[in-house]
């Protein structure tokens, strides 16, 4: 990476670290993608339930399969079933001790929003799980909720596409705020600060480009 282009990512994740923990969330800076997968798993004791949220960041750090190992009881959404299954394993997670997952967008002003197609994560980031543990890298900081929005309404398309739903945007690569039974835009939640459970919430920022 550009190493100019590598500094400003660094000053920005610093700077929504700090905002992040003056609005009461637990908000850690890793320099890097590869210290994520150990910094997570320091932070959730062998034996401890875990929850996912649909992450194409998780995806990228390769921290699923350690999930999935016997140290750990995994709700595991990502198994060969049938959707009545999966939806069981989902409802069943909002229980687990913690959920990994990252975020669409967080904003400058301390809010964390997602949009969902289920709703398990914006659910789960919500009540649900005792802990939560972001991962996010520096490409989902916007400056408000209106740059959040927008965010939401550009990556939902490529979501919607990497899962294969049949709506109108996987077909041209445009929001058609459809009302087909494939819409990816169903539930939407806005987090305004840590405040009410300090400490529940765990943002790792990484200065990189993560997910979508």
């Amino acid at each position: 990476m550009n190493k100019i282009k590598k500094w400003k990512m660094q000053c920005d994740a610093k700077e929504i670290v700090k905002i992040l923990n003056d609005y009461n969330y637990n908000a850690i800076y890793l320099e890097s993608s590869d210290l994520v997968k150990e910094k997570v798993l320091e932070l959730i004791p062998k034996g401890s339930s875990i929850a996912l949220g649909g992450s194409v960041t998780l995806d990228e750090l390769d921290i699923i399969p350690e999930f999935r190992t016997s140290d750990y009881k995994l709700f595991d959404r990502y198994i060969d079933a049938p959707f009545s299954e999966i939806v069981e394993i989902m409802r069943e997670s909002m229980t687990a001790d913690y959920l990994v997952t990252s975020t669409n967008a967080i904003t400058r002003n301390g809010e964390l929003v997602n949009t969902d197609s289920g709703g398990n994560r914006a659910a789960g980031i919500l009540f649900g799980p005792k802990n939560v543990i972001i991962v996010a890298g520096v490409n989902k900081v916007v400056d408000d909720l209106n740059s959040a929005f927008k965010r939401i309404n550009e990556v939902a398309i490529m979501n919607a596409k990497r899962i294969n739903h049949k709506c109108p945007c996987t077909e041209d690569g445009k929001c058609h705020d459809c009302s087909v039974r494939g819409r990816i835009c169903n539930f939407t939640s806005i987090v305004h600060n840590g405040m009410k459970f300090k400490g529940r919430i765990t943002i790792i920022i990484v200065p990189e480009e993560l997910g979508f």
